[in-house]
């Protein structure tokens, strides 16, 4: 084996119950990555060596004891550090929560380690996720393993870039506006944003409560698809420290009904244009959907702006609103990125009782609209954002003559978090600068199951997942 840590986290559950691999020698292997590659990346807030080491042989006497082994036994994660793992730092990039370490491990961390995983560390975040790159005054800024001068994107990039690298073998993000699968996208992995409350984000920060219920969630990042599937299925099942919950059984569809359903597929949304190689990746991805076996037609439901307006009242407006308060009088302490995000929200008018309301009532119509119309369309097919990974302080992009600024960029996740549907993230193809494009894969909510096989169908037409230049 040329290098342990690109192996896919399945690949090595399997290798480690066929006795071929260790769970030490794994761990070693990805440590001793992280030693060499993160000083570049900066992927990594806290890397708990000795502990995983420790846990590494614990897993190998199990192994050498043949006793029955979880699906994910001895399998390295990292998780990010917005999600608790006891005895981690849990600070969500901010200084406000400088040096806070949860005495307990979040419900899907515990499900994880249940399954054998063994939790390498935690990833850096932007200061309270509140962006689509990854920089904070805590650590600093990570760096994108395909193009150091550029950035693996937010908020989960940490995980991004330490999964890309192969300084981890998968993980755990979360997603209110795109930070699953933004990072997925610029860093040529793969993500999932599930429907809210289908894995738990109990334990994350900020909490699952009031806009970022409705909107917010934590789902698996991973290099394969098989790996997201093996990751949703361990941290789902619901927990009732978040308000979404509900007791959805795993239900993956057979062939026969998965060739039945129809795609409909975008590559503009009428407002936001994409590059021209992101609407060659996103006419590519239908083709090879077609080719293998599917019925893909071109499809854009309407509704999709007024969704993306109706996110920014609830993530900007009403989470300025939950921010305001902890921030006033601490200004000092905030990174550029977050005072720039509050700029933008102190611009907007504050929601009063009549506005928010007529917001939740306006969210519920559009996503009755949205559902109406994919009863025919279940599954959608569309880019992941306006550009592929962009340099370290870029904030506008020109399209075709069009200026696209860094809020309108990643308009085309936003929708999807509004709407609470299910969205995974596949790599398909490069940019001229040789940067990963994604697509993405959006269906039904609590049809993750569906959502994902497609999302390996699609996979498996486009070959195998390239490695970045910094390995």
């Amino acid at each position: 084996m040329s290098d342990l840590t690109f192996l896919s986290a399945v690949s090595i559950a399997e290798l480690i119950r066929k006795k071929k691999l260790s769970p030490v020698e794994i761990v070693e292997a990805h440590l001793s990555k992280i030693t060499r590659l993160d000083p570049q990346l900066n992927a990594y807030v806290h890397v708990n060596s000795d502990a995983a080491l420790q846990q590494a042989c614990v897993a190998e006497q199990c192994v050498t004891q043949n006793q029955t082994l979880g699906p994910l036994h001895g399998v390295p994660l990292s998780i990010k550090s917005s999600i608790d793992v006891g005895g981690l730092r849990c600070e969500s990039g901010t200084k406000l929560r400088a040096s806070h370490v949860p005495p307990l491990d979040a419900p899907l961390v515990s499900r994880l380690r249940k399954a054998g995983a063994i939790i390498l560390g935690v990833t850096n975040t932007p200061e309270l996720l509140m962006a689509w790159e990854t920089d904070n005054l805590l650590y600093g800024r990570t760096n994108n393993p395909w193009d150091l001068s550029r950035t693996p994107g937010g908020s989960s990039g940490g995980e991004a870039a330490a999964i890309a690298s192969g300084c981890s073998a998968g993980g755990v993000g979360s997603d209110g506006g795109g930070s699953i699968r933004v990072p997925a996208h610029f860093s040529g992995i793969c993500g999932l944003k599930p429907t809210p409350g289908r894995i738990p984000a109990t334990g994350h920060y900020p909490n699952s409560v009031g806009p970022f219920a409705l909107l917010g969630v934590v789902g698996p990042m991973a290099r394969t698809v098989a790996d997201l599937k093996v990751l949703f299925e361990v941290m789902q099942a619901p927990d009732y420290g978040d308000p979404s919950a509900a007791p959805v059984p795993v239900r993956w569809p057979s062939k026969d009904d998965l060739k039945r359903i129809r795609i409909g597929y975008f590559d503009d949304d009428g407002r936001t244009p994409v590059t021209s190689e992101t609407r060659t990746a996103v006419e590519s991805a239908a083709q090879s959907l077609r080719e293998a076996g599917f019925q893909v037609e071109r499809f854009r439901p309407e509704g999709l702006e007024l969704a993306r307006q109706l996110w920014w009242n609830f993530f900007g407006i009403a989470g300025g609103m939950l921010l305001g308060p902890m921030t006033k009088g601490r200004e000092a302490d905030l990174s550029p990125i977050l005072k720039e995000f509050l700029s933008w929200v102190a611009a907007e008018p504050t929601h009063t009782g009549h506005t928010l309301l007529d917001a939740w009532i306006q969210r519920d119509l559009v996503r009755m609209q949205v559902f109406q119309q994919m009863r025919d369309y279940p599954i959608l097919l569309s880019p992941v954002a306006a550009v592929p990974a962009f340099r370290h302080g870029e904030r506008s992009w020109k399209i075709d003559g069009q200026t696209v600024r860094y809020l309108d960029a990643w308009s085309y996740t936003e929708w999807f978090n509004l709407l609470g549907t299910p969205a995974a993230v596949v790599p398909v193809a490069q940019s001229a600068e040789g940067l990963p494009i994604g697509v993405q894969i959006s269906g039904l909510p609590w049809e993750e199951e569906t959502v994902l096989a497609v999302a390996a169908a699609l996979e498996g037409e486009g070959g195998e997942w390239r490695q970045p230049p910094i390995h």
